[in-house]
């Protein structure tokens, strides 16, 4: 066998395994799955991991546990209060900010996730031709992910929050006007949102560079002999092939997004006017502002029970990856 037909033959197989969805080293789900053995081995892994997990169980579950009851309770910091069954969360369920702070969470989600998805995806298919300084380049464009949130926060600060600040400095400059770009509702949002695009990108550069090496080259030689476009490859090779990776950074980066608190509180506060509260934030001032930890507490209760729903809508999505 010559040295093009052993290479034509596994540009076969390759484009072979992308139909049946194997991607990036995955099984099939259609292929049938090996028996189940119990070896001596195995038995010994799970009595060593049996401790750990009975530890997590206590540390996480007792505090979800106490949180539920606390919720179904009018209390406060110090004691738990009466019980008041669901008054909590007909309290919740009735208040506009509460509302307000759901519609900001879910904008601020799903421009996170997919706005941090765009760009490191666009840099890691850029980072992946050869160019000067690839590798200076890569490590500068980890700072935002590294540097600790509170220095990138003050930093950020420094450039929008008052007038004499270099961002609305530039707008007037540009015949913008005076832009208070954190007394605004609306530019306070579009401020938040770019900043957490800005904290998030870096880690999906990293996902979308590690799926992207795992990518074999022959299979883009092969469209490019078919006469395949750029954007021919990158909709039906890249895109198929690093689904699986994909669908896991949207949902780590979604957990990341929901539960964030530190980067809104040190940009905003939640202001002006609980415009930039996601229900993180709103919970923490209910608790620790208001001191009403039932309300506080039920929309934490809330809050996880719609990630939990949504990261298992996303998981069951991966298993269904197929590529056409």
């Amino acid at each position: 066998m010559t040295s093009t037909q052993t290479r034509s033959s596994g540009v076969l197989n390759g484009l072979s395994r992308a139909r049946r969805g194997v991607g990036l080293g995955g099984r099939s789900e259609h292929a049938p799955r090996p028996p189940r053995r119990f070896s001596t081995r195995s038995i010994t892994l799970t009595l060593l991991v049996i401790p750990s997990v009975v530890l997590v169980v206590l540390i996480y579950g007792y505090p979800a546990i106490y949180s539920v009851f606390q919720s179904l309770h009018d209390g406060n910091l110090v004691e738990v209060g009466e019980f008041v069954g669901l008054e909590n969360y007909r309290i919740v369920l009735h208040n506009p900010v509460f509302w307000q702070s759901v519609e900001f969470t879910i904008l601020y989600c799903v421009v996170g996730v997919f706005g941090s998805w765009v760009v490191g995806l666009a840099l890691a298919l850029l980072l992946r031709k050869r160019m000067y300084g690839r590798s200076f380049l890569k490590t500068l464009l980890l700072l935002p992910w590294v540097v600790p949130v509170v220095v990138t926060a003050t930093a950020w600060k420094w450039l929008v929050a008052t007038p004499s600040s270099v961002v609305p400095r530039l707008a007037e400059d540009l015949g913008l006007g005076q832009l208070l770009f954190l007394d605004s509702p609306g530019l306070a949002k579009t401020i938040v949102i770019a900043y957490k695009i800005w904290l998030s990108f870096p880690f999906m550069m990293l996902m979308a560079s590690a799926a992207l090496a795992g990518v074999e080259n022959d299979l883009y030689e092969a469209a490019r002999v078919d006469g395949a476009s750029s954007w021919q490859q990158f909709r039906r090779i890249t895109l198929p092939l690093i689904a699986r990776s994909t669908y896991i950074s949207w949902i780590l980066m979604f957990i990341f997004c929901i539960g964030d608190f530190q980067s809104i509180y040190l940009l905003t506060g939640g202001g002006p006017v609980s415009s930039t509260s996601t229900l993180v934030v709103l919970a923490y001032e209910t608790v620790f502002g208001n001191f009403q930890t039932g309300p506080g507490v039920a929309i934490g209760i809330i809050m996880t029970v719609v990630s939990v729903l949504v990261s298992v809508v996303l998981f069951r999505r991966i298993k269904k990856v197929q590529i056409s």
